[in-house]
């Protein structure tokens, strides 16, 4: 074959491949003896590898290097050549398939500017979004923001345009605007991941940096004269942008931000809390982000619920909803009573394709696509090339591992695009997928003696940074990334997702492999997207998850264009023309009786004091969603049922004048944010805890931190369990136990190969115990220092779950002490939030002082310790380069000796990473020693 070539129809990729560019070429050799590199070839050379009698002899002092800045890697040449795109015959050279955006760019005019006078905003926070890129805004974002009400907070706005259309902007103007125009205001930013509100932090900080509130002058004064301290305050000028999400350090509480952006769950218990303090007239915007989400089956009767509490406090408030795939925008904006607008602008031109039997077929629309499949379909013994000639063909290869259509035409596609110097977005249907489709595609790339020295050097930089985590550089990841190609997935740790999506953004990496988490969760534009196959996992992708995709070809800012193809097998032809048929789903609501949220809904707002009457209770029904979707009857009926379950759960109580007040255990679950059903549970066995607490060991406490939706979907390998309960001391097996697990059924487990039965309340009840009890090992060992690759090893899991269990258990942790508390079992209460910090730091009581430090966790605070620096002060107190080899001793690694640049460089990176060390342990010795003068 020839190479990656493409004749005849033109894509933006074909177009820009044919621009001459210059790539150094690589030497594919080690670096000579001199270790000298001519400065005027561009070609990279790999490192060279030195023996220990080798440093010996050149090093006088005959000490040996510590740690290296990149690994050393062999560069593989390609094994797969991707098969050839070529144009049909017959198809029209002439033009590009092209979905035109709604309103072209000409058509839009002379875009306003955030300078107009119009719009209100103060100097500085317009130039901050210039320094970001934002100086002009489109006609569909002006004329929304200009609608009646809107700039003054006096209406709420419910609206939707497509993915990259500039929806985030109209909202974050709105909600700054009220800041800043109120200076005593609050605003809460709700966003449904904990990457999107990590990514949403960063960039309001630097939005508001330097933005002053306006400041009301009038100070007020008693009688005599003096100034009324009680009715006078001093407003923080700066505006302060704090986050709120499971296992976040955050410090901050309502009293200390001014925008809190949240998870869904954490912006309900901000505003449960704020409505039980009487606080929440200081909250003025809420912005809700991603709106669809209220369709979601766990977490969308939580939005719900949010919004319905405020629709009832009729307090001076503005909400603000987006969404790109909502349908019934109308129906959303009547419940609300707000304005809604409704964006068709894209403001990048994407094409779309349909990829089956390697043949590229365009489809401007989805309608287009759905009647090509259907043509075919209904149309019984005509190919498909007859049916709809194809605009282009991919040859299929003489590989075996591409013998599979599907397969080639994502490895065609995605070097196609890659040799024309573009980023390509894969999703696939799972985590395993992902990391296979992944090493095909490097297999195919262009060989890495086409890179220049820089481009190398930032893959190798990438290599060395993944290596250097405490979780390792993952193998599978170690021989894909040298080629550019990454992948991305929920079994991957935080910190290596974080890593790999930074190098694909900023173009280091060329190809990302991604499960469809990655579409919804982070915000990364490609040239092409390729969704391989219409099912993620088992499922079909709905329309809402499809658009999420394919919304991430072409952004404003990062390129001209855009391109999806989905390329589809023959399985699954009807099932996606249904799915391209059908129109995005209506969004309803998830307080219907099936999903029982409207019994969590009722309980909150009967504890937090809400609402306490009948009628009260009625006008809250009335201000949900469910009250404007289902027959008025039923929904009455559905609200009396779920009071008397709740009365008979002894949650509420009934009063001598009909109106309902929680009890103490009520107060308990909804402070401890539990649903009703697992703060019954909870309760249950803190009750038992309490007759006998095993207080000689550890794992009774870890056993009652294990997440209870953690559980739920915990798979057990029971010679595993068994495995563990062998090594138990008798403390532990006395707390396990204590709470129902019998060493007699694990062994019977083990031998029988059976799956644990959930048929009845009680098998389901059993479950549970013994999966909290499984999972509860693996909180043991984060406790204990274990290394997350050796537990991900230990339990046969991904270092990622691993990962996401120690999050969601600093959250239910921190439910379960506030449960404590709000029961007045206070002792039970400080052992475990004794227990909450250990588990937090990842370290033993005594490095939990320590482990406070930014970049300190507990493996790094153990070799701190071990190491001089015994305590929070000596670490404060320190000189950053003494911390340095210690840092060098975190991560060990194969002692590869490099040239002494390169060593320089990678001292100078922990040397500044030793300055942020301790000037946080500084920073947290200061304020320890102030607390103890104050007393």
């Amino acid at each position: 074959m020839s190479g990656f070539q493409t004749s005849g129809f033109q894509t933006s990729v074909d177009i820009a491949r044919k621009q001459p560019y210059v790539v150094a070429p690589l030497a594919g050799q080690k670096r000579p003896p001199s270790r000298h590199v001519d400065s005027g070839n561009t070609k990279y050379q790999a490192p060279q590898t030195i023996d220990d009698d080798d440093a010996n002899k050149s090093d006088p002092t005959n000490t040996k290097r510590l740690g290296f800045i990149r690994p050393q890697v062999a560069l593989p040449k390609s094994r797969l050549i991707a098969s050839e795109i070529r144009f049909a015959a017959g198809a029209d050279k002439s033009t590009r398939s092209r979905t035109d955006p709604l309103l072209p760019d000409a058509a839009q005019g002379t875009l306003p500017t955030l300078n107009d006078p119009k719009f209100g905003l103060p100097s500085s926070l317009a130039a901050n979004f210039a320094a970001a890129g934002v100086c002009n805004i489109y006609q569909w974002q002006a004329s929304c923001l200009l609608g009646q009400g809107l700039l003054e907070g006096k209406r709420h706005l419910i609206y939707t345009a497509p993915t990259g259309g500039g929806k985030s902007l109209v909202a974050d103007i709105l909600m700054l605007k009220r800041i800043i125009e109120n200076p005593s205001c609050k605003a809460i930013l709700v966003l449904p991941y904990v990457a999107l509100v990590q990514e949403k932090l960063k960039w309001l900080r630097r939005i508001v940096q330097d933005v002053e509130k306006h400041q009301d002058q009038e100070i007020n004064h008693n009688d005599d004269g003096s100034r009324s301290d009680h009715r006078w305050r001093r407003v923080q000028r700066t505006i302060r942008v704090s986050g709120f999400f499971g296992g976040s350090k955050t410090t901050a509480s309502w009293a200390d931000t001014d925008i809190a952006v949240c998870t869904i769950e954490k912006a309900n218990s901000l505003i449960n809390t704020a409505i039980e303090e009487c606080t929440i007239g200081e909250l003025g915007a809420v912005v809700l982000d991603e709106l669809h989400m209220l369709d979601d089956e766990h977490r969308g009767y939580l939005l719900e619920l949010m919004v319905t509490k405020l629709l009832l406090l009729q307090q001076d408030i503005q909400m603000i909803g987006m969404s790109a795939t909502i349908s019934n925008t109308e129906l959303l904006a009547e419940w609300t009573n707000a304005r809604y607008f409704i964006s068709t602008y894209r403001p990048v031109p994407v094409d779309e394709h349909l990829v089956f039997e390697n043949a590229i077929y365009p489809a401007a629309t989805s309608r287009q696509l759905f009647q090509t499949i259907s043509k075919l379909a209904s149309t019984p013994g005509l190919s498909f090339g007859d049916a709809v000639p194809p605009q282009r063909t991919i040859q299929t290869s003489t590989f075996r591992e591409l013998s599979n259509p599907m397969t080639n035409a994502m490895v065609a596609l995605s070097i196609d695009t890659v040799t024309a110097g573009f980023g390509v977005l894969v999703f696939c249907g799972s985590r395993q997928a992902c990391q296979i489709q992944a090493a095909l595609i490097s297999e195919a790339m262009p060989d890495p003696s086409t890179l220049s020295v820089d481009d190398m050097n930032k893959r190798l930089d990438l290599l060395a940074d993944l290596r250097s985590l405490p979780s390792g550089l993952d193998p599978a990841l170690e021989t894909t990334l040298i080629k550019g190609v990454g992948f991305h997935h929920a079994g991957m740790t935080t910190e290596e997702r974080e890593a790999i999506a930074q190098a694909y953004d900023h173009g280091v990496l060329k190809v990302l492999v991604a499960t469809c988490s990655l579409a919804a969760g982070v915000n990364l534009p490609a040239r092409r997207v390729i969704i391989n196959g219409a099912r993620m996992g088992r499922e079909l992708v709905g329309p809402a998850m499809l658009r999420q995709m394919c919304g991430r070809a072409g952004r404003k800012g990062k390129d001209e264009a855009g391109e999806t193809y989905l390329i589809c097998g023959k399985p699954d032809l009807q099932a996606v023309c249904d799915l391209l048929e059908a129109d995005m789903p209506a969004i309803e609501s998830c307080l219907a009786p099936e999903k029982r949220g409207l019994k969590r809904a009722l309980l909150e707002a009967i504890a937090t004091g809400l609402v306490s009457g009948q009628e009260a209770i009625q006008e809250y029904v009335k201000c949900t969603l469910l009250y404007r979707t289902v027959d008025k009857k039923l929904t009455y009926s559905i609200m009396n049922s779920a009071l008397e379950e709740l009365a008979g759960e002894k949650l509420i109580v009934k009063t001598d004048d009909e109106s309902f007040v929680a009890t103490q255990l009520g107060q308990a679950v909804v402070s401890s944010a539990f649903a009703p059903e697992d703060g019954l549970f909870v309760h249950e066995e803190l009750k038992r805890a309490l007759q006998a607490f095993v207080m000689d060991g550890e794992m009774h406490i870890f056993y009652m931190f294990t997440p209870l939706q953690v559980a739920a979907t915990t798979q057990i390998d029971w010679s595993i369990f068994r495995d563990q309960l062998d090594q138990l001391d008798d403390s532990g097996l006395r707390a396990l136990q204590f709470v129902g697990v019998q060493p007699g059924f694990v062994n019977t487990m083990v031998q029988s190969g059976a799956v644990i039965k959930e048929n009845t309340p009680e098998q389901v009840t059993l479950a549970r115990i013994y999966r909290r009890a499984y999972t509860a090992f693996q909180l043991r060992d984060l406790s204990n220092e274990v290394p997350l690759p050796v537990i991900a090893n230990r339990y046969r899991i991904p270092r990622g779950g691993v990962q996401t269990l120690a999050q969601q258990c600093h959250g239910f942790a921190a439910g379960i002490v506030k449960f404590c508390q709000r029961m007045g079992w206070g002792m039970l209460a400080a052992v475990l939030d004794h227990m909450r910090d250990r588990l937090e730091a990842g370290a033993r009581a005594d490095l939990l002082e320590m482990a406070q430090v930014t970049y300190v966790k507990g493996w790094t605070a153990r070799l701190l310790r071990d190491n001089g620096f015994r305590n929070l002060r000596a670490l404060a107190e320190a000189n950053p380069k003494d911390v340095v080899p210690v840092l060098m001793m975190v991560n060990p690694r194969k002692r590869n000796q490099l040239p002494p640049s390169e060593i320089e460089r990678y001292t100078k990176k922990l040397l500044a990473k030793a300055e942020v060390i301790v000037a946080s342990a500084n920073k947290i010795w200061e304020r320890e020693m102030q607390l103890d003068l104050d007393e």
